[in-house]
Order: structure tokens, then sequence, then C-alpha cells
């Protein structure tokens, strides 16, 4: 009897307490009381206060779908608590931002654009090496992370985006080619570094429910690709909640009205869920300076990475942009600085779209142009960014990890006041440094789009449609674009390599380079590439040379035909002569063939291994191979 008794104190407390915010602003929720936990209770008040009494309208009396109810407070109560400042920040920020996309406000009123200071730089020169060089020592310093939670769909591939070959000669896919890269950064900056205490090298993941599984699964499944599990942390972006109107009223989903309907926020989570972790302060702790951010899908990133960390370290950057050279008007963001007339100044990226404008506005009335060197001067952002540890935390510690967001609605019509479908608040990593005070020392690293950003993102069929001379970004000129760097990079060190011949697949024209691929174990570094090649040599178009063994040197070799070449750590192999046979074809494919793979299909060719000359060398030991 007395717990019966407590209850309905309970019970009347709880009513004088809805009573408080008004008798009628939910009936439903105050006659379903009976069925809630104190905490869910809570909720459902937090919820009125914020004007969403709409989620409880349709609510039938106790008896009736009550854990369905309850799951709509617990999902409330999982929005409420992965957000920084929980849901009633959320909501408070989405009526302003809503209330400025509907009145038209440019949120760029104020500032004056600027070109920052930056580093540019050409690949394989003595600036480039010594770059290189300083960035390796600075490795064993380092943190990477990796942000990925995307799948391929947009791709017309069903599985997640760092299990797609990064290319087809080796069938290596991004998450490996990653952490090999890693690796064999990790064990270059060891040796460089002599005598000082070897450390693991820490790798984040940032998945999303919709990679997360399998994102674990790939590694598992694949011990790790060489790395101690320990040394990878996967930490999982939980979803927003999408918004209904102007008014910042919660969506519900359409299929279910116990469900709030949820989207993506954006890959600048990453910063939050990063402080949230506690990893930062364990980095800092044991000795860590720099993180590396970088995206899922780009088979060239570690080509610029070396070089970008060696302009962190020497100029002491806070952060640093990687960057491309961009031609004026371009479709990709802008890194500028912004000045705002009362004194705020930023170095920022400006989408493509709202650069010309605001120069236009600020006293250049051409607008975004190419300045003498033939590019804009407002480089392009790649998406990958090396932050400073120390004032990482510092800054963190007071923003928890938020980013400046921005919302972007679809309306109805030019009254803004309905939505076409829901919206949501989202975020991007590289606004990260929007909150930083002007005495930061935010800089950029340009090298050449050849050598560093071949990006993976748009379907066969939206690549088809790219206007001529712009980049397709498809899983086709990803490929060849892994060749053409691999190919550039041996000829700088005096291969002569045949020219690339075009041919066109999947609706997109692309230059075929010889397929040259090799293990990051091989080379890192231009240096490395430098150091394991001499003499006289020389590779057709119609060639392939894979490279998987650490040493392996290339000497005074002719090669017409398929190589592939691998070995174990201690054995020392000399690949020389001539090597002439029939080789791996690249052969047309139909796109829409159901009985070849997604990941063939999307590139529009295969490649056909008719004949090779392939060694394996699997103990210690000098060996030369001379055919």
């Amino acid at each position: 009897m007395a717990s019966s008794a407590v209850n309905s104190a309970i019970d009347k407390l709880l009513n004088l307490q809805l009573n408080e915010l008004s008798a009628s602003s939910s009936p439903n929720l105050q006659k379903n009381l009976s069925i809630l936990s104190p905490q869910q209770i809570e909720l459902g008040k937090m919820l009125l206060e914020l004007g969403q009494g709409h989620l409880f309208e349709h609510w039938p009396d106790p008896g009736v779908d009550d854990d369905d109810k309850r799951a709509l407070l617990d999902q409330v109560s999982l929005l409420n608590s992965s957000y920084p400042g929980g849901l009633s920040s959320y909501i408070k920020t989405a009526k302003e931002l809503l209330a400025d996309s509907k009145a038209g406000k440019n949120p760029f009123d104020g500032f004056t654009p600027s070109v920052p200071s930056g580093e540019v730089l050409t690949f394989g020169d003595d600036n480039f090496v010594q770059y290189e060089d300083v960035g390796v020592k600075e490795v064993q310093n380092a943190a990477f992370v990796l942000v990925a939670g995307g799948l391929g769909e947009r791709l017309g591939y069903q599985g997640i985006k760092v299990a797609l070959p990064m290319e087809t000669t080796t069938g290596t896919c991004f998450l490996q080619h990653y952490i090999e890269s890693i690796l064999s950064l990790s064990e270059a900056s060891f040796k460089q570094a002599q005598g000082e205490c070897r450390r693991d090298v820490p790798l984040v993941i940032m998945t999303s429910d919709d990679t997360h599984e399998r994102t674990l699964q790939l590694l598992e499944s694949n011990t790790y690709f060489g790395m101690k599990p320990t040394q990878v942390k996967l930490l999982k972006q939980e979803k927003v909640a999408c918004l209904a109107d102007n008014d910042a009223r919660l969506a519900l989903d359409p299929n279910n009205k116990y469900k709030i309907q949820t989207k993506p926020h954006g890959h600048g989570d990453v910063h939050a869920l990063l402080y949230s972790s506690g990893l930062l302060k364990e980095w800092k702790d044991t000795g860590l300076r720099w993180v590396l951010f970088f995206q899922d899908t780009n088979g060239l990133l570690f080509k610029a990475i070396p070089a970008a960390l060696g302009v962190s370290a020497t100029k002491e950057y806070h952060v640093n942009s990687l960057a491309v050279p961009r031609k004026a008007k371009e479709a990709i963001g802008g890194i500028t600085r912004l000045t705002h007339t009362d004194g705020r100044e930023m170095v920022i990226n400006v989408e493509y779209n709202q650069l010309d404008p605001l120069l236009r506005a600020t006293g250049h009335p051409d607008g975004d142009v190419n300045c003498e060197t033939g590019y804009s001067p407002y480089p392009g952002n790649i998406n990958q960014l090396i932050i400073e540890l120390g004032p990482y935390i510092d800054e963190l510690s007071k923003t928890g990890g938020a980013i400046k967001e921005f919302v972007n609605p679809k309306y109805k019509d030019s009254t803004k006041t309905e939505f076409k479908s829901s919206t949501r608040l989202e975020c991007m990593m590289q606004d990260y440094p929007k909150t930083l005070s002007p005495s930061a020392r935010v800089g950029f690293t340009v090298t050449e789009t050849w050598l560093a950003y071949a990006p993976v993102k748009n379907n066969p069929e939206d690549a088809a449609k790219v206007p001529k001379g712009n980049p397709y970004h498809s899983a086709t000129s990803g490929e060849m674009a892994i060749y053409r760097a691999n190919s550039m990079i041996l000829k700088k060190a005096g291969v002569e390599v045949d020219d690339p011949v075009t041919q066109v697949f999947n609706g997109q024209e692309v230059d075929v380079w010889s397929r040259i691929v090799w293990k990051p174990k091989w080379a890192v570094t231009y240096a490395d590439v430098k150091s394991k090649v001499s003499g006289n040599n020389s590779v057709s178009q119609k060639s392939t040379l894979v490279i998987k063994g650490r040493d392996i040197f290339i000497e005074d070799l002719s090669l017409d035909g398929a190589l592939i070449v691998d070995s174990v750590d201690d054995a020392e192999v000399k690949v020389g002569g001539s090597v002439h046979n029939s080789g791996w074809t690249v052969e047309s494919i139909d796109k829409d063939s159901s009985e070849l793979p997604e990941e063939v299909r999307i590139r529009g060719f295969k490649i056909a291994k008719n004949e090779q000359v392939q060694q394996f060398y699997g103990e210690p030991g000098k060996f030369s191979l001379k055919p």
C-alpha cells in the first residue's frame, strides 16, 4: 500500500510541475505520466518548454503503445546527450539560423576577403624534399583521424567507401592503403629518430550508424591490415534531429509517429567526439604534437602528407589546410582570410559560389580571377587538416568541440514559409578555425593536384555529365590518377615512362598511364623513390609494374609488359634487364552488366591479366632479378 501512496504523491508533484507550464499545453502527455520514469517525465517537460508539444499530440491513453511512447523519450535522451549543450542548445541555434536563412542574411556581411599566408610546394624540388624530411621526423608525434561516416551509395557502390578498391591492379582498398601508409611513415620516422623509444601512431576512425559495424568487420577480418587493434579507435557519430519548419519544430518520422526523424550532422562532429572521448588528453600526455584529419576516398593524399606536416612543424602552424591550385570560379572552396569591421579575423574555406560575389562586393569588380600564376590566389581546399594538439585542446576546452553550424532548407516557394522536406543543422570539419582568435597561426600548404587530390565521390552517370576539362571525381578517374601520379614520380626520378593514351570508360575521357603501383613500405617519400631507382630505366605505356617489397632496387630495367615483385623485409632484390610479355590489359566493360561486381562496374573497365613475370623472395639475402 505504501508504495502506491508514494506513487500518487509523485504523480501529484509531477502534475503540479506540468501545471506550472500550462494546464492545456499537453493533456496527452499529462494523462500518460504514470507509464513514464521520472527521467522521461523531465525530458517531456523539457520538450514542452522548447515548444515541442506537437510530439505528444497523437498520444493515445495509457495502455496503448506504451513501449513506443517510452522509446520516443529514450530517443530524445540520446539526442539530448550526444549534442554539445543538449537539445535546448540545438533548437535555439536552429531558430537563429532558420531566421537568418529566411531573411536571406549573408553570413559574410562585414567581412573583407584577402589572401592568407601559406606555402606553395613544387613536387621534387629541394624545398619539397626538405619539408618531406622534416615531416617524416614529426610523424611519430602525430595521430591520424579518418572521417569515414559515409556509404558508397552516391558512387553506385553499396559497401562502405573505405572498403572500395583504390585501384584494380592490386585490389588494395582505401583503408588498407591508409593504414599501410601510416605504418610505413611511422617506421621511417622511428628510423630517423634513432634511439628514441618507439611508439605506435594512433589512428581514429569516425564512423556512423551506417558504417560502424562494417568498418569494424573490415578491420577484424584483415587483422587490422598490420596495425595493433589497440592502435585503432572507432568513434561513432550520432545523427541529429530533423526540423519541420522555421519554428524549429522537431520532425516526426513519416513512417513512425513515435520516432523523431534524424539525419547526419556532418563531419564537423569529429571535433566534439575527439574531445569527449578523452583521447586528446591521452595523446598530449604521451607527448604527441599533431593531429592529421583526412577523408575516406582520396588515394593520393599520403603523397602530400609528409611535406605538409613538415610545413606545419617549420612554420609552427596551429592549423594547416592542405590545398591544391584552383582555377578562378572552379567548383571547389577557396581558402581565404576574412577580416570583419569589428576586428574579428579568420582563415577559412569559403565555398566557390560565395567567394566570387564576396570579392565583387568588397572592391574587386572582377571577382575571383586568376593571377599571374594562371591560378586563383585563393587555393582550393581539399578538406585535409593538420592541427597542433596543444592549442587544439585549449580551444576545445572552451567550445566542447562544437563547430559553427549552418542550415540549408529547401523551401517550397519564394515566401520561404514551408520546407519541401525536413532540414537539419550541419557542420563541417574544416570550419574549426571559425572560433579561433586572430593570433592563431592558420595557414595552408599547396601541392600539385596530380600529386595530392583525386577523390572518388561521383557515380558514373553524374561523372559523365561533368563538363569537359573539369575533374570527374569518380572511381574511373580516381584509379587513373594513381597511375598518373606514380608514373610522374618515377619520371621525376629519371625513369623514362611513356606518355599516356586517351580512352573513354563509362562516358569519361581519361588518360591511361602505365599501371605503376607500389606499396607504401617501398616508398613513402620522393627521397625513398630516388634512393631505389638508378641507371637507365624505361616503362612502356602498356606496362604494369607492381612493387610490394621494401628493399627492391630498380636498375637498368626495360619493361614492356607486366612485372610483379614482392619480397620479405630482409631480402634485398635488384631488378633489371629486359622484361617483355603480353602483360595486363585494361578492357572496357558494360557498366550495366549484372554479372560483374559493383566495384568493377563503377569504373567501366577491368584488368585482364594475360601474362606477367611474377617473383616473390621469401628468404632473407641478396637477390637479382634479370629476366
